[in-house]
């Protein structure tokens, strides 16, 4: 399928597919004789795959890092996530921390917003 097809079918748009494909998120599509870019099933799963994790709040240099194992989320069940390096939280541990930080940043910028429209500042 086209790229606007495939877009469609992943939820996406075509201008994410390229920009996936720019950053190494995507294995460069299939071209027909006119250049035109052509996608399958398993490109539509791992655009899924991409959406999904995007969701739940990993960069698109986390994935970077993960895009040769992309397609191992497509098993059924998938495997598990973690590190491999002793020691290394991994990309799963570090984006956890990442958020626990964020939403410790964002309870005192609400605690202190609360202090002053209460007038105890």
């Amino acid at each position: 399928m086209r790229i606007g097809e495939a877009a469609a079918a992943a939820g996406t748009t075509p201008r994410a597919l390229r920009f996936y494909e720019e950053r190494g998120l995507l294995p460069p599509p299939v071209r027909t004789a006119s250049g035109q870019r052509e996608y399958g099933p398993d490109e539509i799963v791992r655009l899924r795959i991409i959406r999904d994790l995007l969701t739940l709040g990993f960069t698109i240099e986390d994935l970077r890092s993960l895009a040769d194992r992309l397609h191992l989320l497509a098993q059924d069940p998938p495997p598990r996530c973690g590190s491999v390096e002793p020691g290394d939280p991994g990309v799963v541990g570090r984006r956890l921390a990442a958020l626990d930080a964020e939403i410790d940043r964002l309870a005192g910028l609400r605690e202190s917003l609360a202090r002053h429209v209460a007038g105890d500042d």
